[in-house]
């Protein structure tokens, strides 16, 4: 069993398959150094994953086995450690990313050419690449016809569990020369100064979910505060599935069954993903181009102002305080609110003319939930080059989304403290209020705060003319 973006033991697809299908079964991981080598040394999502397999190695004990931990390619390492054990064959979770899918062909061939089997499972989503498809047997490329299908096709066992426990007794305990694991050091990395602000492994997990679940029922009204506990914070958890996405389903299926609107709007989150998932499966263009190719044509900003802008925006100094905050949080805690991710995104491509693209490899490499299928769908989204985008005239205005979803400016005050002293009418704009009104909150702008890099109005004409150009050929 080859564990990958599934490190839990509890409703397991593969690891299911494994022991139903196998008398002996041993389980491995293996630090991928091409997805190491692009990573800073203290990228705190690799000492998160180091702890994850802390707590999957104890599941694994207490079942009478263990996990072997490797640092290498997969390509390599997999068909090594196959051929060391003696193994009939791999069993792994599907994955929907081109560079995986081209990994997993390259692992497949190569145990082919030692007779060796490969099995993927589906296990990150409920519904994979063509299990949702339109009459005419395509893709669907528009979310609200895809979430019907979705919903009209769901049934109680595409969200029933894997019962893992009841066949632990094939799992194999790891032969002595493969006990030792390499720490963080030995692979290249130190534990971060700001590490993942949440409990690592399947147990944490748990834990959080219990958290949710007496604010599920609020979801749909809290989600878009940032200042509010309204999100769920279980989407590291489902990004390195230390939670299963049936038991998410199920969860909100069951409180959907007694009228919970809260548990619908969470639902249809967890259908986003599955739709980005299917999209990247379908389109792996996506990955480097505009989803609607017309929209790889826009000139966007470019020269020495451009990258100014774009270090203000990676910075939190753009003189935006709700656009700062949120680059704050995420450069701060490898997090940021949804809503949030929104408005910035719409910030970076509308009011700065940046590529997507850059914004996009930002959010890549900060994000404790970086997930290329659903990073890049809502990047394609705010930019309005994507699959049932925004359409390119909905600019967010920041001062409006501030005032709307941070009224009284607590969000700001956490992240941006400088601005703590600002009534909440002035606070969402600093710039508008008069000199004494700033003196008196102790704020010199330019100096403790930045003015706005760009003015709202004048940039949005200026996107509207971008996009426009290329709309009305």
């Amino acid at each position: 069993m080859w564990f990958r973006r599934d490190l839990r033991m509890t409703d397991n697809r593969p690891l299911f398959q494994a022991l139903r299908q196998c008398e002996t079964v041993f389980c491995l991981f293996v630090f991928d150094t091409h997805i190491l080598s692009t990573l800073p040394p203290d990228d705190r999502r690799v000492a998160f994953i180091d702890a994850c397999l802390d707590d999957l190695q104890r599941q694994l004990q207490q079942a009478g086995s263990g996990l072997i931990v490797r640092h290498g390619t997969p390509q390599q390492m997999i068909p090594d450690i196959a051929q060391a054990l003696n193994v009939e064959a791999v069993f792994a979770g599907s994955d929907y990313e081109p560079q995986a899918k081209e990994r997993d062909r390259e692992v497949s061939a190569r145990l082919a050419a030692d007779n060796r089997e490969f099995f993927l499972f589906k296990d990150q989503v409920i519904f994979d690449t063509d299990e949702i498809l339109n009459g005419q047997g395509r893709p669907y490329k528009v979310f609200t016809a895809y979430k019907n299908a979705w919903l009209k096709a769901l049934r109680s066992e595409h969200y029933s569990a894997a019962p893992v426990e009841t066949l632990t007794c094939a799992l194999a305990p790891v032969p002595q020369a493969l006990t030792q694991r390499p720490c963080l050091k030995d692979i290249g990395f130190i534990p971060p100064a700001q590490p993942v602000p949440m409990a690592a492994g399947s147990s944490a997990a748990q834990e959080a979910l219990q958290d949710f679940l007496p604010r599920m029922n609020a979801y749909d009204a809290k989600r878009d505060f940032p200042a509010l506990r309204g999100p769920s914070y279980l989407s590291v958890h489902l990004r390195f599935g230390t939670l299963s996405i049936r038991q998410l389903v199920k969860v909100a299926c069951s409180a959907m069954s007694t009228g919970s609107q809260g548990a619908a709007t969470w639902l249809s989150e967890l259908i986003w993903r599955d739709f980005y998932f299917m999209i990247l499966h379908h389109f792996p263009q996506v990955a480097d181009h505009a989803f609607n190719a017309k929209y790889d044509a826009i000139e966007w900003e470019s020269g020495p102002q451009a990258e100014r802008h774009f270090l203000a925006w990676c910075q939190g100094k753009t003189g935006y305080p709700i656009v700062d905050a949120g680059m704050r949080q995420l450069n701060q805690t490898g997090y940021m609110h949804n809503r949030l991710r929104m408005i910035v995104a719409s910030f970076l491509t509308k009011d700065l003319g940046i590529d997507w693209k850059r914004g996009e490899h930002y959010f890549a490499l900060k994000l404790n939930d970086f997930d290329l299928a659903a990073n890049n769908g809502g990047w394609q989204w705010a930019a309005s080059t994507g699959c049932d985008a925004q359409p390119y005239f909905r600019i967010f205005n920041p001062i409006t989304q501030s005032q709307k979803f941070d009224p009284d400016g607590k969000f700001i005050r956490r992240y941006v403290p400088e601005l703590a002293a600002l009534s909440d009418k002035h606070i969402h704009a600093p710039w508008t209020a008069a000199d004494h009104v700033l003196a008196a909150a102790q704020i010199e702008l330019d100096t403790t705060y930045p003015r706005p890099v760009v003015d709202h109005k004048a940039a949005r004409r200026i996107a509207l003319a971008r996009y426009g150009e290329l709309t009305d050929k």
